[in-house]
């Protein structure tokens, strides 16, 4: 068997056969691995015979590739269609504002070019294609916030762990809406959330924001209903489900109970959907054009709720991919003769979702009249769980037979499976890239800014055949320049800041090009040294956010009490021998830290406690040149914990901390006040320093 015909196969399927791993030495794909990839993404390669069939069967497709659906080309940009029609064959370009341009390909087949951006449509030769006219980057903070050079702040927090009176034990939009009105009035611009993707509301027990079901909706659980709704309805809602004590009960937690939280919640919302629908209530035409304006995607949401419900509910296997057969196609008739007979629950689906669509509204809104320039930064998670909701909906544009993850790296040794699933890039581009706009638009609807989780998919994901190791993967290449002008169009439509999660392998020339299209990476307090001393304030790149830590890291007061390596320990992650090493590491990497923050003046003491170095650690990151500071609420609230700990096992309580002190109050603290103060005239200077 040729290794090298299989070699050849992968790269036309969009393999990487050879990359360059975080430490820059140079991997190869095991040919072993390469066989198991092409079979799960369709390409039989475990002959000579089957290799040369998938060869051809490639080849086939591209001589034979049609124009369209859809065309990405930057604004001001001729488009060659050579290959596709001969010079002079006319065309009619009708601009998505409304002006209609006709004319003839020109002596080298090319479009005149386009100076307005948006979602024309051509028609050329008795067919008709969209182009998808981008801006050259993404709005700029400077844009956003109106004045030159300017170098803004913000917080990032775990919805989840947000507290308010009567919450019933779960953080919400309602305490979102607190959070942002005290974070305006210390001065931040921005507040950065943890993803409110949609999870299973038939699964009580799943409950990771980056393994959704689908990243078109949004988590039903954070809605605040009364703040649509008002507190009336809510409040007879909970006394006709008898639910005082028992909310009374979650609320008291230090941790969420997340299945009684969700069981609660959904009896609420369901009770909610009844009064509603029985009364004729002002909002009804509001519900009915969300609705309608959600179009195939809520409405196939929906539907997959019901069916996955109706399925839990008389045991039968709720992965959509082992359902009777005939409900596992979303267009079948037996889905429409199921939706038929059970309207009222589709209904409902729609109605939480409305209500958490209107929360998310408003919190945006509150944002916008509190002064921020951004306001929510919303999460993207990298990819969906393969037995949900857009994996149902979406067959042929999202991967079904491999998970993604990494390969081993800077956050994790060991690789990781992530167990999601991620859109196939042919499938992609022969549906016009519907999955992804809509996904977009999706996230960008309520918020004025987006973080795009492990940003690296845009060029390359770590894909990994179902069932098998990390170590088994290779990397599956994207159209990345489609995806990028995309991205830039929808930014600029929703008046959007981009950030770009870097952190891990990322290819050579992928942050140059993110930075040229105005999308931020991410510099981490706690990666930023190398040699043993930490990089000064004034080297951070102008092109990436800074902050202290993120959700999978320890906070800055975890990470100088070790707190992280004594839960890998006791998780099992870490071997007492490597755990050893661990803490030698730790100690000179402190002594690090507290050198380079005496060197800019932020720590005057020889000795200085875990709360004085935090404080110096946040005014530093202030004084780098970073666009964007974001502080994680752990580290403003001088937390000892972090939100999450990667690896496997239930022994940290992962997305399951809840913060003490109400939203409304805890920033007024006064160590808490102290240290955004500190942050905001870091910010000033800096910024003052850069007029001059």
């Amino acid at each position: 068997m040729s290794d090298a015909r299989l070699a050849e196969l992968s790269q036309a399927a969009g393999l990487s056969v050879d990359w360059v791993d975080a430490d820059g030495r140079e991997q190869s794909v095991a040919p072993e691995h390469q066989r198991q990839l092409l079979e799960a993404l369709g390409y039989p390669a475990q002959t000579d015979e089957q290799i040369e069939a998938s060869l051809g069967e490639l080849q086939h497709r591209r001589d034979t590739l049609a124009l369209g659906p859809l065309i990405t080309l930057d604004q001001d940009e001729t488009l060659d269609l050579t290959r596709y029609f001969p010079p002079g064959t006319p065309f009619v370009i009708e601009l998505e504002q409304g002006e209609r341009l006709e004319g003839r390909l020109d002596d080298s087949a090319r479009l005149p070019v386009i100076g307005t951006t948006g979602y024309h449509r051509l028609r050329i030769a008795n067919g008709e294609v969209t182009l998808a006219v981008a801006p050259p980057a993404c709005p700029s903070v400077t844009q956003l916030a109106g004045r030159e050079n300017a170098k803004i702040w913000g917080l990032s927090a775990q919805l989840y762990s947000l507290r308010r009176p009567h919450d019933g034990g779960l953080g919400d939009t309602q305490a979102l809406e607190s959070l942002v009105s005290s974070a305006a009035r210390h001065g931040a611009d921005a507040v950065a959330i943890s993803p409110m993707h949609a999870m299973f509301s038939a699964n009580l027990h799943t409950y990771s924001p980056y393994s959704p079901s689908s990243r078109l909706f949004f988590n039903v659980l954070h809605a605040a209903p009364a703040s649509v709704l008002g507190d009336a309805a809510v409040q007879q809602a909970v006394r006709t489900c008898g639910l005082g004590d028992e909310l009374a009960r979650l609320e008291s937690l230090d941790l969420i109970d997340w299945p009684g939280v969700a069981s609660s919640r959904m009896r609420i919302l369901r009770q909610l959907h009844a009064d509603f629908s029985v009364s004729l209530h002002p909002l009804q035409a509001d519900f009915e054009t969300f609705r309608r304006d959600g179009g195939d995607a809520l409405r196939q949401h929906c539907r997959f709720e019901a069916l996955r419900g109706f399925m839990d509910l008389n045991q039968l296997p709720v992965d959509w991919r082992v359902w009777p057969e005939q409900y596992r196609d979303p267009a079948s008739d037996a889905v429409e003769e199921f939706c038929e007979g059970h309207q009222h629950e589709i209904e409902f689906h729609a109605f939480a979702q409305w209500l958490i669509a209107r929360c998310l509204d408003r919190a945006q809104g509150c944002a916008r009249e509190a002064g921020m320039s951004v306001g929510l930064i919303a999460d993207l998670a990298v990819g969906a769980d393969a037995s949900g909701s857009q994996a149902w909906a979406r067959q042929t544009e999202l991967l079904q037979a491999v998970s993604v993850g990494a390969p081993p790296d800077i956050l994790n040794r060991s690789g990781q499976n992530w167990g999601v699933s991620a859109f196939s890039p042919q499938g992609l581009q022969q549906s016009g890239f519907r999955a992804y706009i809509e996904m977009l638009r999706a996230n960008l609807a309520h918020a004025g800014g987006m973080r795009i989780d492990h940003v690296m998919s845009m060029r390359r994901l770590w894909v990994i055949p179902e069932g098998a190791d990390s170590s088994a993967g290779a990397y599956l290449n994207y159209p990345s320049q489609d995806l990028l002008r995309l991205l830039c169009l929808e930014a600029e439509r929703h008046r959007a800041l981009i950030i770009g999660e870097d952190l891990g392998t990322v290819p050579d020339g992928l942050r140059e090009e993110l930075a040229q299209r105005n999308i931020l990476g991410m510099r981490v307090l706690l990666f930023e040294q190398n040699d043993g001393r930490f990089h000064p304030a004034g080297h951070w790149p102008q092109d990436a956010l800074a902050t202290t830590t993120t959700h999978d890291l320890p906070s800055i007061r975890g990470w100088l009490a070790s707190r992280d390596i004594h839960w890998r320990q006791a998780a099992g992650h870490r071997s007492d021998d490597y755990t050893r090493q661990d803490h030698e590491l730790r100690a000179h990497e402190t002594q690090a830290l507290h050198q380079v923050l005496q060197e800019h003046g932020h720590a005057t003491a020889d000795q200085m406690d875990d709360s004085q170095q935090l404080d110096a650690s946040i005014a530093f990151i202030g004084s780098t040149p970073a666009p964007l500071v974001l502080l994680p609420l752990e580290d403003a609230m001088a937390s000892s914990e972090q939100p999450n700990l990667p690896g496997p096992g239930d022994e940290h309580p992962n997305w399951r901390r809840r913060w003490p002190e109400q939203a409304q109050d805890m920033l007024d603290a006064p160590a808490v006040s102290h240290r955004l103060q500190r942050l905001q005239w870091a910010r000033n200077l800096v910024e003052g320093t850069r007029h001059e």
